[in-house]
């Protein structure tokens, strides 16, 4: 039976019927409705709409159901539930009776959905948390490994400056904490409870809404029955999250698809996690980091997709909504395997420590370094650039690194080298002189790496408090 058959005289067009349907995916939210659904039952107690006994029996049948769900799976495909919710009350009429009715005193399908929705966008908040706080604990596993190798930095894919290989891990730990702050951030405004609602003006039960958000661990109640059934802020902040994760995933995944190729030779990617050539012997491809930069593009569209479903609608549910799961759904399980898959390959890479240090002292990494040498012998920047510019050029002719030069052929160029600009070339000294906050100089990495382990343990501490 349906749950709203009573005004209806034709039966649905088959086709629609089956059409229009929800259960097929909103099946996933099985737990969340059993929670939901017993922090109802408690209230209606409250409020002296179901007996002791009645109520005993309506908990005591959530829980068999979902025993019986997790037992034999096969329960949720032998059914004509149009939702989940349907579901539920099916199940829970045939097994204690007509007292499962009372269940939905009060309530509507529009208050339950988002609910749910909440719930398990709550929990999916802090399952990616706790994936990207493995992923930060990977690399700074890496950084450490480390030490004080040192890489080319490139910009627009050219050699800029040498850094540290860890000060390059470190760079997306940074990234990857900043998504953990957007989702805890986002995590304050999905934990705010929409039940009592109703359909769209509240319920018309003296229900007591602050008893059911501490029963759900909501940290509030929603202020506006019309908001509270139609908002899907929530949902599109966690989509906005998740394609930011993807977006960070995918420069990672380029850059090591990069440094993989034989021209860089920096990393040695993991036969696990790599496959073949059909018809080249020889290959080794980068599949999971390909598969990662389209994983990102996924994440995208699902993000753009809910957003244009939600644009324009009118107060308060509406239909449409329906199709805002399948989104949600996708970019959690999209993420939370993209981030299982990512910690695995940062833990598995080689890195080539050999290769990175010989091209971080080749193709005049230290230039910058040099003209700062004459910055602080007291030559204008403007004038050092230039004079370094200078440097360079002839050392090209020459078919040498800066310190190729001769002092005198320095001199030509400008009176301030001196002999100790040689000693100012060498690879720990550029490093050394980055000496700022933030820089890769040894001892800031080592304070960065610090600093992210103490944010990592807090990050931890915070996750088993929610847990």
């Amino acid at each position: 039976m349906k749950m709203w058959a009573g005004r209806f005289r034709e039966p649905l067009d088959p086709e629609f019927d089956h059409w229009q349907r929800s259960f097929s995916f909103d099946r996933r939210l099985l737990g969340e409705e059993l929670e939901a659904s017993a922090a109802w039952a408690r209230a209606l107690f409250k409020a002296g709409i179901l007996l002791d006994s009645e109520l005993k029996q309506v908990l005591g049948g959530l829980q068999t159901i979902g025993e019986q769900c997790v037992l034999n799976p096969s329960i949720l495909d032998q059914t004509d539930a149009e939702d989940i919710h349907h579901f539920v009350e099916l199940r829970l009429t045939a097994l204690i009776g007509e007292v499962g009715l009372k269940l939905h005193t009060g309530r509507s399908r529009n208050e339950q959905i988002a609910t749910d929705l909440r719930i398990y966008t709550r929990k999916q908040i802090d399952s990616v948390t706790e994936k990207l706080a493995a992923l930060a604990e990977a690399l700074i596993a890496r950084a450490e490994e480390l030490g004080q190798t040192a890489m080319p930095a490139y910009t627009h894919l050219q050699k800029a400056e040498p850094v540290l290989a860890a000060h390059w891990l470190l760079a997306y730990v940074s990234m990857f904490f900043r998504d953990v702050d957007r989702l805890a951030d986002c995590r304050k405004r999905v934990n705010i409870l929409p039940l009592g609602s109703g359909p769209v003006a509240g319920t018309g039960i003296n229900l007591d809404r602050e008893f059911m958000a501490r029963e759900l661990a909501f940290d509030a109640i929603t202020s506006n029955s019309m908001d509270a059934t139609s908002d899907r802020d929530f949902e599109l902040e966690f989509l906005q999250c998740a394609e930011l994760i993807g977006i960070h995933l995918s420069r990672l995944a380029e850059e090591v698809t990069i440094f993989s190729t034989t021209e860089y030779g920096f990393i040695s990617l993991p036969d696990s996690l790599s496959t073949g050539s059909s018809a080249m012997p020889q290959k080794k491809n980068p599949d999971a980091t390909e598969l990662l930069r389209a994983k990102a593009a996924k994440l995208a569209g699902l993000n753009v997709q809910a957003a244009m479903t939600v644009k324009g609608l009118p107060l308060a549910y509406n239909k449409d909504m329906q199709e805002l799961q399948l989104p949600l759904f996708e970019a959690s399980e999209t993420t939370l395997a993209a981030l299982s898959i990512v910690t695995k390959l940062v833990s598995k890479l080689v890195f080539n420590t050999d290769r990175t240090q010989s091209a971080a002292t080749s193709g005049f990494m230290n230039a910058m370094e040099a003209a700062n040498y004459l910055v602080r012998q007291g030559v204008p920047f403007r004038r050092a650039h230039e004079a370094i510019g200078n440097a360079v050029r002839k050392a090209m002719e020459k078919g040498c690194e800066l310190d190729g030069l001769s002092l005198g052929e320095l001199k030509e160029i400008r009176p301030e080298f001196d002999s100790n600009f040689y000693e100012a070339l060498r690879l720990s000294s550029v490093l050394s002189h980055h000496d700022v906050p933030g820089g890769t100089a040894p001892n800031r990495v080592q304070h960065s790496l610090s600093a992210a382990k103490e944010r990592l343990n807090a990050l931890r501490e915070a996750h088993y408090a929610h847990a």
